[in-house]
């Protein structure tokens, strides 16, 4: 019978964790911190997008990450200004640590000036990405 408690409990357990990480995962938002941070175009490896730029973290066996790069492409161009930058979080270690990443694919949404105003852990539905720029634009 303590067996069986055991078992239900941690099945309960397993699936609200389940429900709360698929509530999170890939919802773009900002964090306090988050909005102090700066990036300049030598950091990222590239320019600034003209009024923002979609900063990915990816890795090279992230299936996520690949559908991630599809939709911040599409939306980069549709949008005018807008600038997608893909890093490859291992060789960019450095980064990673200042800026708190610790899962791929990580989108963070920069304003011109480099700054991070929004960020997402996971893959990002389109609209949210293309609201996510309203705060940078």
């Amino acid at each position: 019978m303590t067996g069986l408690l055991v078992c239900v409990a941690v099945l309960v357990a397993a699936g609200i964790f389940g429900i709360l990480h698929k509530r999170a995962d890939g919802r773009i938002r900002v964090r306090d911190k988050d909005t102090a941070q700066q990036l300049t175009a030598g950091e990222i490896g590239g320019e600034l997008g003209e009024r923002a730029t979609l900063l990915q973290f990816s890795t090279a066996f992230c299936a996520p990450c690949r559908a991630t790069r599809r939709t911040l492409g599409e939306v980069a161009g549709m949008v005018d200004g807008v600038r997608h930058v893909e890093l490859d979080a291992e060789a960019h270690r450095d980064l990673v640590r200042r800026l708190g990443i610790v899962r791929t694919p990580t989108v963070l949404v920069l304003d011109a000036g480099g700054a991070v105003v929004r960020r997402a852990s996971g893959q990002p539905r389109k609209a949210d990405v293309i609201a996510a720029l309203g705060d940078a634009v």
